[in-house]
């Protein structure tokens, strides 16, 4: 039985318990951290997980019968507990994003790398059916190269989500939507097609006056062979739709799941070709999905993985490409042109003050709250339909 520790009990800590608690036989929650103990102490009653509550995590760090942690915290907090965790002899499993600069991904890899213990980064939505399945038809080369590919993240939040103490700050939260909120499509986009050559971006706040970070971006990525893709990240969307569309050359594939493809007509114009949507929509059937969905899905691949029954599928340096892809649009946005991939350690944006002081603060934070009393969430379109 795995002792697990969940560091950070905010909103996202719930949905970590619940994927934990999947696994009666297998693993146990033993420790809520805090630095608010009466949140810990309100989701350990919540769950009836009889845990002990800890305001300093290190304490619990201490424990011999932890074997894991979730770390929930803010982004600018990541890489000191996850590296505090590993250097601890426990696994550590990181929310999204990884951290808030690429040195700090670079710490916390060379810290699990230091221990043998795994570090895996939260990316729930590779474990969901579309994602898997589309991925598996577009390596599989039977839908063609892939064109162009859109990743839009759109979401909507009111003026009051930026109260929270460390939101809208880039040295609480370390970035806007594209960092915390589009970082889910961004990873699809990556894991599916890869890194580009380069990436040209803008960012902007266009409607959330008490945050010095975006709430807007738009990047166009540039790949081998023509392929551009483009990234929306977004605050100000009503209906809150999240997808990935890839155009390749015989279909429309997306996810959530869906197939369309077209065949030209002698002057070249189109008209659908059911042929090729039956053809590839056979293949996405027969496609194998994960076993588990989201966290628990993710979460049951970090046990297995701890066993030896089966690799790591999301690790440190997943959840670090990630990243840099977001730190090259925050670079190319900040300095008005194309930014070229891999980013280099001595490049300003390789580090977290160097960054964050060369980013624009679009308004000054006046209004911040400790705590929420509504800790409900929503997570938008379900990527998995």
């Amino acid at each position: 039985m795995r002792g697990v520790a969940v560091i950070g009990t905010g909103a996202i800590a719930a949905v970590h318990i619940e994927a934990w608690l999947s696994f009666p036989d297998r693993c146990r929650v033993l420790a809520l951290c805090d630095l608010y103990p009466d949140k810990a102490r309100a989701l350990n009653g919540k769950y009836r997980l009889g845990a002990q509550v800890y305001e300093d995590y290190r304490e619990a760090l201490k424990r011999p019968d932890i074997d894991l942690v979730s770390v929930c915290l803010p982004p600018s907090a990541h890489r000191d507990a996850a590296v505090a965790a590993l250097e601890a002899g426990k696994h550590a499993v990181v929310e999204k994003p990884m951290a808030a600069s690429l040195e700090e991904c670079d710490a916390m890899i060379r810290a699990a790398d230091k221990s043998g213990r795994l570090l895996s980064v939260v990316a729930q939505n590779r474990f969901k059916a579309p994602a898997m399945k589309v991925k598996s038809i577009i390596e599989s080369g039977q839908a063609g190269r892939i064109l162009h590919a859109a990743a839009n993240s759109l979401w909507w939040r009111g003026q009051s989500y930026y109260d929270l103490w460390w939101r809208g700050t880039w040295s609480g939260e370390g970035g806007g939507c594209t960092l915390n909120h589009a970082v889910h499509q961004i990873d699809l986009l990556r894991w599916t097609i890869g890194m580009p050559d380069e990436v040209m971006a803008v960012i902007s706040n266009a409607n959330h006056g008490n945050s010095e970070t975006e709430d807007l971006s738009v990047a166009i990525l540039r790949y081998p062979g023509g392929g551009l893709a483009q990234i929306t990240a977004s605050l100000v969307s009503h209906g809150e739709e999240q997808e990935l569309v890839y155009q390749t050359e015989q279909a429309r594939l997306s996810v959530p799941w869906a197939v369309r493809a077209s065949r030209p007509r002698e002057n070249g114009f189109p008209e659908p070709d059911p042929e090729t949507e039956r053809r590839l929509q056979a293949l996405y059937d027969a496609a194998p999905g994960p076993r588990r969905e989201g966290h628990p899905g993710q979460l049951g691949n970090v046990l297995d993985a701890m066993e030896g029954r089966e690799p790591l599928l999301v690790d440190g340096r997943e959840g670090r490409a990630t990243l840099e892809l977001i730190i090259g649009i925050y670079k190319s946005a900040a300095e008005g042109r194309p930014v070229r991939f891999p980013l280099d350690p001595g490049d300003p944006f390789y580090r977290k003050d160097t960054m964050q002081a060369a980013m624009p603060r679009f308004h000054e934070k006046t209004k911040s709250v400790d705590n929420f009393t509504d800790t409900g969430i929503t997570l938008g379109r379900d990527m998995g339909r």
